[in-house]
């Protein structure tokens, strides 16, 4: 297994952890929907938000993971919606990506910056996309 990359364990400052804590725990309620709603969500948070890359979804992502341990656990579809809140937030917005695999079968989510997916490791490339939120004006890709 490759190492998971990461930006040396960042955590934001108290003052920048309110609006990852906000991310989290919206990400929290959303993961609870069907992936119907949470994909009509999505596209509509992603309006007027430029192209998220590489180090900025990386950031947003390494913010989620040093302040929510349960994002940092094995929680990966509150995680990826956590990411793309936070990097909402800050007005870019990457692809949330959601699929699965066989054998044996697992089901994964995550998120992709600039065609590369951000903080995952090798493994996850055998993940087939069901489901994707890309930047306005980028296709979606097709399962």
């Amino acid at each position: 297994m490759s190492q998971i990359l990461d930006i040396s364990g960042e955590r934001p400052s108290l003052l920048r952890r309110i609006p990852v804590r906000l991310a989290v725990l919206v990400a929290r309620l959303l993961a609870r929907q069907p992936p119907k709603r949470i994909v009509a969500v999505l596209h509509v948070l992603r309006n007027r938000a430029t192209p998220a890359t590489y180090e900025q979804t990386l950031r947003a992502r390494t913010h989620v993971t040093t302040t929510s341990t349960r994002c940092a656990g094995m929680y990966c579809l509150q995680r990826s919606l956590a990411t793309v809140l936070l990097c909402r937030m800050r007005g870019v917005w990457p692809t949330w990506c959601s699929g699965v695999r066989t054998p044996p079968f697992a089901a994964h989510a995550w998120v992709e910056a600039e065609r590369r997916r951000v903080g995952e490791p090798d493994e996850v490339h055998s993940y087939r996309v069901l489901l994707s939120v890309p930047p306005l004006g980028e296709p979606e890709r097709a399962p």
